[in-house]
């Protein structure tokens, strides 16, 4: 008796796919989660369609409600991408859900219709569909979660290459204003940035300005002394400015020996001497007589 209701639900969804996929578009077209302004009627359709037809694929091939079984590739395969897109398109994670939950009433209703006459099938058959379409409305969560996670790394990452700007101030001269906490990961990307630079410009002294850091500890320090270590290795030496008093009082509290490296007070101070290193400086014009 199992066995034959194990493809109850496929043999009357299959019977009724058109009647049940026009009641689903209904519900859905007339939910409180219908978004006109982040996809077209016609997409929704076209989705509906594909995920109904691949849903009754997997309820009908075997006796597996197990939707991370390989029956179900498809209809997981077809979530996951609807699922990505909504959230790029700025569908919300419940709204995201609700695709596939909103098949549950005109789905149950349909049963309730066809199995009136066995209360027992229809109990069955019912709890199976619920949990069905629970695994396959909680699996587009998790594609939503992850998606978003990926969305949010993906643009760290890119404020983070903003934040590290490397300028040339003058030939043979960068400029690496620093803006932020300073950590391991973004350290990597402002040695990796500053090197860079170094190698394509030829520079040969390299300024790390920390007027925009807003706490020096043991951590920072250390990170500062890799970098400028890192740029010693490539052949230019580097000069620490915006040692602001509370910084240089923090530093000497801490013991962080810094007497390897030149700091000054302000990124004027610091071109200055490195113009002067080069061997050049910069001078007012003198005003031009008037005949």
């Amino acid at each position: 008796m199992a066995d034959s209701r194990q493809s109850t639900i496929g043999e009357i969804v299959k019977a009724n796919q058109q009647e049940l996929l026009t009641n689903w578009l209904q519900d859905q077209l007339s939910g409180s989660s219908r978004r006109d302004d982040l996809i077209k009627e016609s997409d929704l359709r076209s989705q509906s369609a594909e995920f109904l037809s691949l849903f009754l694929g997997a309820v009908s091939a075997g006796h597996n409600d197990d939707t991370k079984s390989g029956a179900w590739d498809g209809v997981r395969e077809m979530l996951r991408g609807l699922s990505e897109s909504r959230t790029q398109q700025g569908f919300s994670s419940s709204e995201v859900a609700t695709f596939v939950f909103s098949l549950k009433q005109a789905l149950i209703a349909l049963l309730r219709r066809t199995l009136a006459a066995d209360p027992v099938a229809l109990a069955d058959e019912t709890w199976r569909a619920t949990g069905l379409l629970d695994q396959l409305g909680l699996y587009t969560v998790e594609v939503f979660q992850k998606t978003r996670e990926d969305v949010i790394t993906r643009q760290q990452d890119e404020m983070l290459e903003l934040s590290t700007p490397v300028v040339k101030l003058w030939d043979g001269i960068l400029a690496l204003p620093m803006i932020g906490t300073l950590d391991s990961g973004r350290t990597q990307v402002v040695m990796e940035n500053l090197l860079n630079r170094i190698v394509e410009t030829g520079a040969e002294i390299a300024i790390l300005d920390i007027t925009g850091v807003p706490t020096v500890d043991t951590l920072v320090a250390q990170h500062l002394i890799k970098t400028v270590t890192a740029a010693r290795l490539m052949g230019a030496d580097c000069i620490i400015s915006g040692i602001r008093p509370q910084i240089a009082q923090t530093i000497v509290h801490l013991g962080v020996d810094l007497k390897d490296v030149v700091t000054k007070a302000n990124l004027a101070d610091a071109f200055s001497l490195a113009l002067s290193r080069l061997g050049m400086r910069v001078v007012k014009n003198q005003p031009t007589a008037r005949a």
